[in-house]
């Protein structure tokens, strides 16, 4: 009697492969996390609503990859699967940190948690930052290596692309609440940089997943260096001007923190601070991914 031998699924290298090991982690720690949230730990404001947000919404990306992979639907989905599953991972590192850094601070460091409720929210924070090792994990494994061809989001300066709108996306956040940017014309135009580049680095991410890039009129490579050396520009201004305008006496600003400040844990004047050092920290970024675009032009030439 001949014997048959069963045809398996779906692609189980999408889960056994050490990629898929990794994805599978993500989910796991992302389920625990919420799961220990909602059983007991609890969450309040919109600061528990974004850390909420952040290990669900992983969870059901990641779980979509996986199951995209599984049944190997890539080449029918309408994105650049080169450029879709890293760029989702870079910025579930960075959703997962955040997550991992506003939980503790907004519901544990007040200190009127005790108890079970605080062990759970303990448990919650360190399954929050084992989620996050766990896509800077699956990041490091797939970007690309040198002489390897992958899609642009793989590289330096794609992985950068998500940091820069991650940071400004932070930097809209603090700006708008409350309002600080309308106190000077000057404070405008440093919204009006954080807006313009956010928007530029934002398109080119959109480009890369839906392989539009062929849509721009000039090269792909020279829009980018061109871009990039506008936003560093414009954000080198930034850099200087936010601080002058909030923090210098002479034009209006508030040089010291307020004394009625001691009573909140994180004020108006906090946040000034906080975009400060926002900015120059995606001026870096901005330069550092200047840098690898050259760099990727000239070994193209």
């Amino acid at each position: 009697m001949p014997i048959q031998r069963t045809k398996s699924v779906g692609n189980t290298q999408a889960l056994t492969s050490q990629v898929g090991i990794v994805r599978l982690l993500e989910v796991l720690f992302a389920c625990v996390t919420f799961s220990l949230v909602v059983h007991e730990g609890g969450w309040h404001n919109r600061n528990g609503d974004w850390c909420m947000f952040c290990w669900c919404f992983c969870f059901a990306v990641t779980l979509l990859v996986l199951v995209v992979e599984f049944v190997g639907l890539q080449h029918r989905m309408p994105v650049s699967w080169k450029n879709f599953p890293i760029t989702f991972a870079m910025y579930a590192t960075l959703m997962c940190l955040s997550a991992s850094v506003i939980y503790p601070v907004t519901h544990i460091q007040n200190g009127r948690t005790t108890g079970k409720t605080k062990d759970y929210r303990i448990a919650a924070t360190v399954f929050s930052c084992l989620t996050c090792l766990a896509y800077s994990v699956e990041v490091t494994m797939t970007r690309a290596k040198p002489g390897e061809v992958t899609g642009y989001m793989a590289t330096v300066p794609g992985l950068l692309k998500v940091v820069e709108t991650f940071v400004a996306c932070i930097i809209f956040v603090f700006i708008s609440e409350p309002v600080s940017y309308d106190r000077h014309e000057a404070l405008k135009w440093c919204l009006a940089v954080y807006c313009i580049c956010f928007i530029l680095s934002l398109v080119v991410i959109v480009l890369c997943i839906g392989e539009c890039t062929g849509w721009l009129p000039c090269a792909f490579n020279k829009f980018l260096s061109g871009y990039t050396l506008l936003a560093v520009l414009m954000y080198a201004t930034a850099t200087v001007i936010w601080p002058i305008y909030s923090f210098d006496r002479k034009q209006g600003g508030e040089p010291r923190r307020p004394s009625f400040c001691q009573s909140h844990n994180f004020c108006y004047w906090d946040k000034w601070v906080a975009i400060a050092v926002l900015t120059a920290i995606n001026l870096l970024v901005y330069l550092a991914d200047l840098v690898y675009s050259a760099r990727l032009i000239f070994i193209q030439a």
